[in-house]
């Protein structure tokens, strides 16, 4: 018995140059779409609130030296705002201890001086759960932070907690 192979049209042939394929095509698409995704990125990086490009500080830029933990309530406030945000009732803070609440650790290592951190372990991201004998505890790897600065206690987190300003306002723990 023998093989016969028919076939309904004639073997595509190359274009003028012999290189070119439809995968280069593709490539080519793919390369453009890509330069544009980039292209609206950039733009959309340059432009402010409502399109403008100045931003709230005098360089034109909205670069804050002290910002809110990202998806916090502060972060949302553009730093305009001469009210911060509860963090919690200065009551309902331990003096020598510390509440979590929200995106922050909000400690009182000495009475009446309050502190906030970010909920954020340095290590790998998780989130701190305990704030006991003067120490801040992530369940994650065992890193412990100072509850009067954030500062690394115990390892393997290698920088202190993000710290937020904050006062005393009617009672309560606010961002400054």
């Amino acid at each position: 018995m023998t093989d016969l192979q028919t076939t309904t049209g004639g073997l595509p042939t190359p274009g003028p140059d012999p290189d070119e394929s439809p995968v280069s095509s593709r490539r080519a698409v793919l390369a453009g779409a890509g330069a544009f995704g980039a292209t609206c990125l950039l733009a959309a990086c340059g432009t402010g609130q409502g399109g403008s490009t100045q931003g709230t500080n005098p360089n034109g830029s909205d670069f804050h030296a002290d910002p809110a933990p990202a998806g916090s309530k502060g972060a949302d406030a553009g730093g305009g705002s001469t009210t911060g945000t509860v963090l919690a009732a200065a009551k309902d803070v331990p003096v020598g201890g510390g509440v979590i609440k929200g995106d922050y650790v909000i400690t009182q290592p000495t009475k009446n001086s309050f502190r906030a951190f970010s909920k954020v372990c340095t290590h790998q991201g998780c989130d701190v759960n305990k704030v006991e004998g003067g120490v801040i505890s992530c369940p994650c790897h065992g890193s412990q932070f100072s509850i009067t600065d954030g500062g690394v206690q115990n390892g393997p987190a290698p920088r202190p907690l993000a710290e937020t300003t904050v006062t005393v306002t009617g009672g309560n723990v606010v961002t400054a």
